[in-house]
């Protein structure tokens, strides 16, 4: 018998989450390592955040219905049908919680976000990666992957950390191979960056299927600090999360502040439009005979450098700059390092940095 508690069996195996850097306090080092927004939040979303302050001694109301409605009138969608969270990152502890248990697999491309195998490893779960094809998911692969045991697949839809993403025609041609007992979880955390004609949120496809959960952010366009997070989803998935979620997951002024956000589309709309432009131009400014810029449709770019000790050195260089970027070793990719997507002038000092790298 063990002298002290003991956590569940698999739970020390976890790799914990690693974010990005940041400066140290008081710093004026630019922060574009964590793809938040380059244009602050909405002002709307601010003065809503105020005004809740006033009242931070009640309870929030417990299933979020303020935010919820704007949401449903935003996206066109039931308020029913949403759950709101504590960032999406909570939505996806909860989501595993529910549907995957011992001895079941869940399945993600190599490359997807690393909070999946956390929260799959969590819940008991086993962690199945796929190769990709030129850093973007397979859809056949996944497909090949998926076993009797499989019980959730996980796609980044554009994915993190390099920013590809698959059609709506893929993801639909995904999720008809699956059996209608396995969950397809399409997370849409940087949906709102995202100028490809092909592309689907895959609202439509929660609303023609059972087995289809579509995860949304805030994080990204302007809310970090707030963290609010929302899955349009089934009434049945919906029915399951709710009953194991926090009665209050999801605090006052975050709520207000996101109901504000969503209905500010007119911000929206400009913060989509500044990432586009500079995303282009940094992609254009580094791409060259040593470097190769990833395609993106996310608010980052994923820069190949010709080695590791060569990503290091541009890091470093970076750094010594003040422009503090993410390294993305912890993702297998250690030759890269992803760049946020932040205002003109630090796009600029970005790529006078990595001249001389190209």
């Amino acid at each position: 018998m063990p002298n002290r508690p003991t956590p569940q069996p698999g739970i020390l195996d976890i790799a914990a989450y690693v974010p990005g850097k940041s400066g140290a306090s008081g710093s004026k080092a630019i922060k574009l390592s964590a793809n938040e927004s380059p244009l602050g939040a909405s002002p709307k979303a601010i003065e809503a955040f105020r005004q809740a302050a006033e009242h931070l001694e009640i309870y929030p109301e417990g299933s979020s219905r303020v935010l919820r409605t704007a949401l449903g009138e935003v996206h066109g969608i039931d308020p029913d049908l949403i759950v709101a969270s504590n960032g999406s990152g909570d939505l996806l502890h909860l989501i595993a919680q529910c549907y995957l248990g011992q001895g079941d697999e869940a399945v993600m491309n190599r490359y997807g976000f690393s909070l999946y195998p956390i929260v799959t490893t969590a819940a008991g779960a086993r962690i199945v990666l796929v190769d990709e094809t030129d850093f973007t998911a397979d859809v056949d692969a996944l497909l090949a992957a998926v076993s009797e045991r499989t019980r959730i697949v996980w796609l980044a839809n554009p994915n993190n950390p390099t920013g590809t993403y698959l059609s709506d025609a893929e993801v639909r041609r995904l999720h008809a191979g699956l059996r209608p007992d396995i969950l397809l979880v399409i997370d849409s955390a940087y949906a709102e960056y995202v100028t490809a004609a092909d592309y689907s949120v895959g609202q439509d496809l929660v609303d023609a299927a059972e087995n289809v959960v579509m995860v949304r952010t805030f994080s990204k366009m302007g809310l970090a600090a707030a963290r609010i997070g929302w899955m349009y989803a089934p009434e049945h998935v919906v029915d399951a999360v709710n009953r194991i979620r926090g009665p209050f997951n999801v605090n006052l002024p975050a709520q207000m502040a996101g109901a504000a956000a969503a209905r500010d589309t007119e911000f929206t709309a400009r913060l989509k439009a500044h990432n586009a432009q500079w995303r282009e131009w940094l992609t254009g400014r580094l791409s060259g005979n040593r470097l190769r810029v990833v395609p993106s449709q996310a608010n980052f770019v994923l820069v190949l450098f010709p080695s590791e000790t060569e990503a290091d050195a541009a890091f470093e260089a970076l750094m010594a700059k003040g422009l503090i970027v993410r390294q993305i070793g912890v993702y297998g990719i250690p030759q890269g390092l992803r760049i946020s997507i932040g205002t003109e002038s630090a796009m600029r000092a970005v790529a006078e940095v990595l001249k001389d790298f190209q």
